[in-house]
């Protein structure tokens, strides 16, 4: 994407292939802060800390992590015990036991020696892949906007909630990808943007984007999507997700399930934007079986934002003593989903449409 008139990634390997470069998520909006990551124990606490969060790019950034690490220690241990750390900085987005699996399975037959090397270029596939892939979700969204555009006048209203845009990815992003290749196609496009409380991750990252690509958009609180929908202000839904099960059950940002209700009652398409890296075909029951990232109540509690002295702060909202829960994701039943929009096109959330997507890509 075009930040400042510039093309720039949320992740850049360094050439000299001693470290990755990742924007620090957590100062945007209001300042865009870059950090070199040089150990897998940084790569770890960026993601456990969401200096780098969406579910490919939490991925990619792993599998740095892990070549990282065989440039220092490539024996057998090192290669398993931090696969195991890595995999464990966030439980629910299955992008990341997908992405290191991945390299375990290139680097466990090489002799120690070869692996620094093979996991670099293992580790570069895996972000180009993911460029390729969100781009190809993009061309398979677009036509769902272009069928709004051609029975309706004014812009295609667009509801997306938390950020699954260009920064949760390394390219393009996965639900924002048919908005930005809508918007320059020439097709009048509004984004509806929940701010996605408690991280408001929606407010900070997803309309700091769309304005960088002069999307027009419009932040609305989270409770606001069911009251546009009855008011037919909102032509589709599209959201990003973290982990889909064989049945087409869909894991994403606390509140997407409210969305998916909201829209099944009012008749208003939605759609998933799902990378076929992750579907999950050995789960069948989201409900039941996905593991739901509880975070700091602290999330819940403190808000982040920036003063009018342009200072920024963390300010307490709840009073002292109050306990909070906040759990990160919920899940969508398939039964809610109109469609999931893959890089191989748009399919129907079934078990035997999900088990007949090509094998390469997962």
């Amino acid at each position: 994407m075009i930040v400042g008139g510039k093309p720039l990634r949320p992740l850049r390997a360094r050439a000299e292939r001693d470290g990755v470069v990742v924007i620090d998520q957590r100062a945007l909006p209001h300042r865009l802060v870059f950090e070199t990551l040089a150990t897998p124990h940084a790569v770890h606490a960026a993601i456990r800390d969401m200096w780098v969060r969406g579910a490919p790019l939490i991925g990619a950034t792993a599998a740095y992590g892990l070549a990282l690490q065989m440039r220092q220690d490539a024996s057998d241990r090192a290669l398993e015990e931090v696969a195991d750390l890595l995999r464990l900085a966030r439980p629910t987005a299955v992008n990341l036991a997908w992405a290191i699996q991945r390299l375990l399975r290139r680097l466990r037959p090489l002799q120690p020696a070869e692996r620094a090397a093979a996991a670099w270029d293992e580790a570069d596939a895996i972000a180009e892949d993911d460029v390729r892939c969100n781009a190809a979700i993009g061309r398979h969204g677009l036509p769902l906007l272009q069928a709004v555009d051609a029975r309706k006048p004014g812009p295609v209203q667009v509801l997306t909630h938390c950020n699954a845009g260009w920064l949760a990815t390394v390219d393009w992003g996965t639900a924002t990808s048919p908005i930005y290749q809508a918007h320059a196609a020439g097709l009048a496009v509004h984004v509806w943007v929940d701010e996605t409380r408690p991280r408001n991750q929606g407010a900070s990252l997803t309309a700091w984007e769309l304005a960088q690509a002069g999307v027009p958009h419009t932040l609305v609180a989270d409770n606001a999507g069911g009251h546009l929908m009855q008011r037919g202000q909102v032509d589709l839904v599209i959201v990003g997700c973290d982990r889909v099960t064989a049945h087409g059950d869909v894991c994403n940002k606390i509140g997407t399930y409210l969305k998916a209700l909201a829209a099944r009652d009012n008749g208003v398409p939605f759609y998933v934007a799902m990378p076929t890296s992750t579907l999950d075909l050995t789960l069948r029951d989201g409900l039941a079986e996905i593991p739901i990232e509880e975070r700091s109540p602290r999330e819940v509690t403190h808000l982040a934002g920036r003063s009018a002295a342009g200072e920024v702060l963390d300010v307490q909202i709840a009073p002292d003593g109050t306990r909070a829960a906040n759990p990160a994701f919920d899940v969508t039943p398939a039964r809610l989903v109109t469609a999931l929009i893959t890089e191989h096109g748009v399919v129907v959330p079934a078990e035997a449409a999900l088990r007949g997507l090509p094998l390469e890509s997962r």
